[in-house]
């Protein structure tokens, strides 16, 4: 499979295209030493971080928005968003540019890794924890691949505050 990390692309190049060829494909990225990763679908395009404008009155993980070629989209922390702290810039942080029912969000994170097959048979439901029910409210499954284990997160939960959650 084709790295993508380190390069700002149009996930296109990726060779993807109908939506049949997207099911169990899992862009995977890293917030802190973790990995994540998201169905490709939702996937626009990868950008290197640029200028974003604070928004007043947002909640602290909302790092701002940016203009992309006259759309204006707004920047989620993914470190923040999670608990982890704040994403600290470096070479490989990048924004992951997503589209949700008609609307564009970015994810700020630590760095792409690649595009990941994960079957349904490699699917698992989140740990169950105790004491805190939100502790895995991100988290819609964990996927098992040769070498690593990835947490698979639920877009609509990450940004229920901008979508209907109700999906």
């Amino acid at each position: 499979m084709q790295s993508v990390m380190n390069r700002t692309q149009d996930i296109t190049d990726i060779d993807l295209a109908p939506e049949d060829v997207m099911q169990g494909k899992y862009l995977t990225f890293l917030v802190g030493d973790v990995g994540y990763g998201i169905e490709i679908s939702y996937v626009v395009e990868i950008i290197s971080v640029q200028e974003i404008t604070l928004v007043p009155h947002t909640h602290t993980y909302v790092k701002g928005i940016i203009n992309l070629r006259g759309t204006v989209v707004p920047v989620i922390d993914m470190g923040m968003r999670f608990g982890h702290g704040e994403i600290v810039y470096t070479d490989k942080t990048c924004i992951i540019v997503l589209s949700m029912d008609d609307m564009s969000v970015g994810i700020l994170v630590d760095g792409v890794q690649d595009v990941s097959n994960i079957g349904d048979e490699n699917l698992q439901d989140p740990p169950k924890t105790t004491g805190n029910p939100m502790k895995n409210h991100f988290i819609k499954a964990v996927g098992i691949t040769d070498q690593e284990v990835k947490q698979l997160i639920d877009v609509y939960k990450v940004f229920e505050v901008y979508v209907d959650s109700s999906k």
